[in-house]
Parts: C-alpha cells; sequence; structure tokens
C-alpha cells in the first residue's frame, strides 16, 4: 500500500486529475443504479430512456465539478473548504439531472424518491472517497520525524492541523503551561507539563520543538527558552500574530529562534511625534547610508514621509543595494537620492547640502570596527574624528536645522582607537553646539546592535552552521545588545529631543555575556557542547583571547550622570567638553599626523583629547613609524 501511493503521489498534476475524473464518472453512474435498487428493492438495470439519463449523467456532473474547482484541489491538503464546494457541486449536479429524468425518464415510471437518494448518496460518496484518500496519504509516519508543540491554543492547534499535511513531521503531543489544559486533549493530541518533556523525548525520539506562543511577552518567550535549552532539541518559533499573514498559521510560518528572544528585552512604543518632528515634510540626508545602521535610518524615515531623502555613500555597491530596496519597496511619493561622496571632501558636502537645501543629517558614516580601525589608525581617525569635523562644519555653512551623530558605547573611558575617535567626534560636536546658535548638533549614543556587519550574531551563526568550532575571546566578556530597528527608532527620536550640544544614551536593558548567548543558540540548534565534560558533543566553544583594544565590559557614561526625558530608554547625559578655542588647534594637529600616517603623534593627540582613553595595545598600524 505504501509503495502504491508513492507511486500515486510522483504522478503527474494532469495524471492524477484524470485518474480523480474517471472515479467520479464510476461513483456517479454507480449511485444512480444503488438509488434505483435501493428504492426498487432489487439489483436495477436500466434499459430504453433511463439507461441514456444513467449514462448521460456523467456529462452533466463532471463539467460542474470543473467548474467547482474539484479537480484543482490536493487531496492530501483537502479541507473544510473544499468539502463544502463539493456539497454545492453535486447539490446543482444532483438537482440539474432531477430535473431532466422528471422531465423525460417519468414515463419509464421513475420513483421520486430516487432523486434524493441520488443527492445524498452522491455527495457521501464522492466526498468520502476524498477524505478516504487524504487519510490513506497521511497514514504512514513511518518517514516522519516526531514533534512537540509548545502552546495548546488557537496557533498550536492550527500548527497541529498544517502538520496533518506534512510530509516532514507528526505531532505527538503538546506541552503548555496552563494546569487546567493539561492532562486533557486537543483533536486527540495529549496536553502535557514541562515536567513531561524528558519522557516525551525519550519516547518519541523527539528532536525538534515548536513554539506556537505568538502573543506571548519577549521575558516570557525568554523563559521558557531558556527551560529549553538544556533539553538539546531545535526549537522552531511562530512569529507575532501580526506578522503571520491571513489569519492562518502554516508551517511556512516557522522560522529559527530569534536572537531578540534570547535576549529578553522588551521594547517600548514610539512617542510618534518625536519620530515625525525632524523627519516629515523635510529634507533629510544620511551619511553612511549603505551601513547596518544608515540603512535602517533610511527605511524608517521614508515611512515618515519626508520630501527627500539623499542617501549619502562612499561604497557604490552598498549604495546601489539600499537604493534598488527603497525605490522598489516604498508606496511613498518621496524622492530618493543616492549620492556617492565622502565625508573627508568638504567641497562635495558643501555642494550637496547647499543644492538639495537639507534640513535633518543623521551622521552614520563611521569605521566602527575595532581591531581593524586599531590596525589602521590613521584612516579610521581621519574618516570618524576629521569626517566628521568637516561635515559638522558644511552643515553648519549650508544652514542645516539638524545633525545627529550615531556613537557608540565604546567611546566612554576607551581602550581602543575605534572609541577613542568616537569621543573625538562627540566633543567637537559639543564644541560647535556652543558657537552656533542655528544647526542643532546631537550625539546619541548606544551599545552593539544585533546582526550588524561586524557583530558576533551573524558569525556565530555561520559557525555553527559550518559545525564549529564557536570562537568567544573570552567566557566573562559581556557586552549590551539591542535590535537594529529598535536603536534606529530611539536614535530618530533623541534627535527630536535635542537642544544643542546634547548626549542621549539609549538604554541597552541588562548585558549578555557573549559565552551564554553562544551556549543557547548551539543548544536551541538542537545541538550539544563539546567539552571535558561531553567529549562526543557536536560544537565546541574556544576562546581566542581579547583583541586589539577590546575590554570585558562596555559603559554608557563618561561620568555617570544622566537625566530623563520623555521616552524611558533614552537619557540625556551631563558629561564635560572642551572649548573650541582648545580643541580646534589639537584637530589641526590630529588631522596633519593622519594626512602623514604618523600613529605614534595621533595616538599622543587622542591622550590629551580624551584623558580617560586607556590604549590596551601597542600601535599596530603598518604606519607606525617606531
Amino acid at each position: 500500500m505504501t509503495d502504491l501511493l508513492l507511486k500515486l503521489s510522483v504522478l503527474p498534476r494532469i495524471t492524477k486529475s484524470l485518474i480523480i475524473v474517471i472515479t467520479d464518472i464510476s461513483i456517479v453512474i454507480s449511485v444512480i443504479l444503488i438509488s434505483f435498487s435501493i428504492r426498487l428493492g432489487y439489483f436495477y438495470w436500466p434499459d430504453g430512456v433511463n439507461l441514456l439519463a444513467i449514462i448521460g449523467a456523467p456529462f452533466i456532473a463532471i463539467p460542474i465539478f470543473f467548474s467547482f474547482g474539484l479537480y484543482r484541489s490536493v487531496v492530501r491538503y483537502i479541507g473544510f473548504k473544499a468539502l463544502f464546494s463539493i456539497f454545492q457541486a453535486v447539490t446543482l449536479y444532483a438537482g440539474i439531472w432531477g430535473l431532466i429524468d422528471f422531465m423525460f425518464a417519468s414515463i419509464e415510471g421513475t420513483p421520486r424518491s430516487v432523486i434524493l437518494m441520488n443527492w445524498l448518496l452522491a455527495i457521501a460518496s464522492i466526498g468520502g472517497v476524498r477524505i478516504i484518500a487524504r487519510w490513506l496519504f497521511t497514514l504512514d509516519n513511518s518517514n516522519k520525524r516526531n514533534v512537540i508543540i509548545y502552546g495548546a491554543g488557537k496557533a498550536g492547534f492550527q500548527l497541529s492541523e498544517s502538520l496533518k499535511s506534512s510530509n516532514e513531521f507528526y505531532h505527538v503531543a503538546y506541552i503548555d503551561d496552563n494546569p487546567s489544559l493539561q492532562g486533557s486533549s486537543l483533536n486527540n493530541i495529549p496536553i502535557k507539563p514541562i515536567s513531561s518533556l524528558s519522557a516525551l523525548i525519550q519516547k518519541y525520539d523527539i528532536r525538534e520543538i515548536f513554539l506556537a506562543l505568538p502573543s506571548i511577552s519577549r521575558t516570557h518567550r525568554n523563559k521558557i527558552l531558556n527551560n529549553l535549552s538544556k533539553f538539546h532539541l531545535s526549537v522552531k518559533s511562530l512569529p507575532s500574530l501580526s506578522d503571520i499573514a491571513g489569519g492562518r498559521v502554516k508551517i511556512d510560518d516557522l522560522h529559527q529562534i530569534d536572537i531578540n528572544d534570547l535576549l529578553g528585552r522588551e521594547t517600548a512604543l514610539p512617542i510618534k511625534s518625536l519620530l515625525k518632528v525632524k523627519n516629515t515634510n523635510k529634507v533629510v540626508l544620511i551619511t553612511g547610508a549603505g551601513g547596518s545602521i544608515g540603512s535602517e535610518l533610511a527605511r524608517q524615515i521614508l515611512l515618515l514621509k519626508p520630501k527627500k531623502l539623499i542617501l549619502f555613500e562612499n561604497n557604490e555597491f552598498a549604495l546601489y543595494q539600499i537604493h534598488q530596496e527603497l525605490i522598489k519597496s516604498k508606496k511613498l511619493e518621496t524622492k530618493i537620492f543616492p549620492v556617492l561622496g565622502s565625508v573627508l571632501s568638504k567641497s562635495r558636502l558643501n555642494k550637496v547640502f547647499q543644492y538639495y537645501k537639507v534640513q535633518t543629517i543623521y551622521h552614520a558614516a563611521a569605521y566602527k570596527h575595532v581591531p581593524m580601525v586599531e590596525f589602521n589608525q590613521s584612516e579610521g581617525v581621519l574618516n570618524n574624528v576629521i569626517g566628521t569635523l568637516l561635515t559638522s562644519e558644511a552643515a553648519i555653512s549650508s544652514n542645516v536645522e539638524t545633525f545627529v551623530l550615531i556613537s557608540t558605547d565604546k567611546a566612554v573611558r576607551p581602550t581602543n582607537t575605534m572609541g577613542a575617535s568616537k569621543r573625538c567626534a562627540e566633543l567637537v560636536l559639543q564644541a560647535l553646539a556652543k558657537n552656533t546658535h542655528y544647526t542643532c548638533f546631537t550625539m546619541v549614543r548606544f551599545g552593539n546592535v544585533l546582526d550588524s556587519s561586524g557583530s558576533v550574531i551573524p558569525l556565530f551563526k555561520e559557525q555553527i552552521k559550518l559545525g564549529g568550532p564557536v570562537t568567544v575571546t573570552d567566557k566573562n566578556i559581556v557586552r549590551y545588545f539591542m535590535t537594529i530597528s529598535e536603536a534606529v527608532e530611539l536614535v530618530i527620536q533623541s534627535g527630536a529631543m535635542g537642544k544643542g550640544g546634547d548626549v542621549f544614551v539609549l538604554d541597552m536593558g541588562k548585558p549578555v555575556k557573549i559565552y551564554e548567548l553562544a551556549k543557547k543558540m548551539i543548544q536551541l540548534s538542537g545541538l550539544t557542547i563539546l567539552d571535558t565534560h561531553n567529549p562526543n558533543g557536536d560544537i565546541e566553544i574556544i576562546y581566542t583571547g581579547l583583541r586589539p583594544g577590546e575590554k570585558l565590559y562596555e559603559e554608557l557614561l563618561v561620568d555617570g550622570n544622566n537625566i530623563k526625558t520623555k521616552n524611558k530608554l533614552i537619557m540625556r547625559a551631563e558629561e564635560s567638553m572642551i572649548e573650541w578655542s582648545e580643541l580646534e588647534p589639537l584637530l589641526i594637529q590630529l588631522n596633519k599626523a593622519c594626512k602623514s600616517n604618523t600613529t605614534k603623534d595621533i595616538r599622543q593627540i587622542l591622550l590629551r583629547l580624551v584623558p580617560e582613553f586607556k590604549p590596551q595595545s601597542k600601535i599596530l598600524d603598518f604606519d607606525n613609524n617606531d
């Protein structure tokens, strides 16, 4: 039987439809004969007009069945909607056939009850054959993987129904935290507490569990994932209900566990008025528009309906990518302009700002990869510090209203050149803000964003995919994490609250141990950690040591003082600054040192500008003149 079903399942679609049509023809004729036989009490074989009526029945039925889509439905996925179509089609056919028989075959003495019996038996037979076929195709579970669904609610039930049509999965049990549901069953599938999971894994050889809890909070989801991580199951999850299209849960809706779920961080609703004030109906320019932060800024700002959106980027391919994405996806009338240019070209900046009459700038252009900047200090400092200086000066001379700098937590008591350069960029804006009364300069400081270029998350994913090892610099290293979309949303709101020279700090929540993050990612992929306690494990975690300029933890405040704002996730920092008269000569020296590639001088000037800078590595730049 299994071999026959397998052969049938791989037949061409037209062949399958032809088989069903032939089956329906046989059923239509057989049902009429049976109806006559039941009514007359003996086996009936017609002749004359009644024979023509019976043989002609399929010529009425099959076109009607085609018009109702009975041969477009896939038998193994047949559901209530398809059965209702069968009811409608058979009713129409039986009515038309009965009317014709009444008009032309009545002279042969056809009992009227035959018409009624033909209708009832045809519905039962044509619908029943399809239900039996579906049951036979889904009966064989020998090649399916047993799975458990966590969540016995509406989403869990719909997912279970979808699994019935799957060739890969067989649903054996629900897990649910609701005590009133535990011990009962849903559609003949038992509902168990989490304490039964270990026994279920042993009994059914469970390797995968599907999380069907789309409406729970991220904190609750994180708690569940922590409980599941010790079972070494591959965990897949449904997105939120608002993300599931059509109102029905399908297998395709499942995805690998979102890294946000592992962090358990709850986001706050944005203040919509703050999002609009500097962007809606404004000419907005984003430097570094092709980068992780810059491209997300472009996506979100476009939804705020700016008058024009200028994408300023030095990398041609990155600029092409984000420009193509925006012009393909947008349904707005905002004009988008892709502009190639460097933040080190003041004449280019002035020309662009003045030509487009830019009103708001988000300065995201920066070299931010710590080891890379550590090895290329002259270029890193030139881009991050002098680039910010030239961009801000061009903004002042072009009467730009708002200038928002994307900064980093690595600017606080920096131990690397990248962090020191970003702190210098902040100092530039703080000093300029005090001397200008038109352009409002604002800085926004935050930690790591998930899945950005250079982030550990995509690195871990790739390492797990390749079978390991997963590389962690130090077992005790911790980092703040936030999603790119949330960070950008908060950056936009911060820019709206700026009064001039403000340093805003985003609430990053609790710092995360990178080792624990790697460990959970491995376990929730259904794999085990290879170590001395488990020599037969799948993925090894190895420690590579801190990279040049890297420290175990990051901070967000230099002086430790902050003031609350309208948004509870945004704080205004109270920090020291350097007057422009003292800062300008040092910036001139820094620019000269960068252009002459004198890295020893660069470091000395950075130490003067940022006294809290404590370099953790030797000068690694190949331009080092020692």
